[in-house]
């Protein structure tokens, strides 16, 4: 496969691909046994594969979020988030 073909690879790095690209050009199967073959990690989120390129344990940092409903997982601006006051703008 050329996706573990890159310099990020060769170097233990981090790497990121759509999943749908992954499942056209390699098949899932390919993907996964290859993953375990380099002892890699690989998490899924959105459509994207986060593929962590070294032995190295992954740590998150924050805590899983509570289940949301589809209509609460939509995406967002980073105005939705803005909770300081704006001249003009009412809270």
């Amino acid at each position: 496969m050329d996706l573990f073909n890159s310099k990020a690879v060769q170097q233990g790095g981090v790497i990121r691909r759509k999943a749908r690209d992954v499942e056209r050009f390699a098949g899932m199967d390919l993907f996964m046994a290859e993953i375990h073959r380099r002892g890699f990690r690989v998490a899924e989120n959105s459509g994207q594969f986060v593929i962590f390129c070294n032995r190295a344990p992954v740590r998150w940092l924050t805590s899983p979020p509570e289940t949301l409903s589809s209509k609460e997982s939509v995406s967002k601006s980073f105005e939705d988030f803005d909770t300081r006051q704006r001249p003009g703008k009412q809270a």
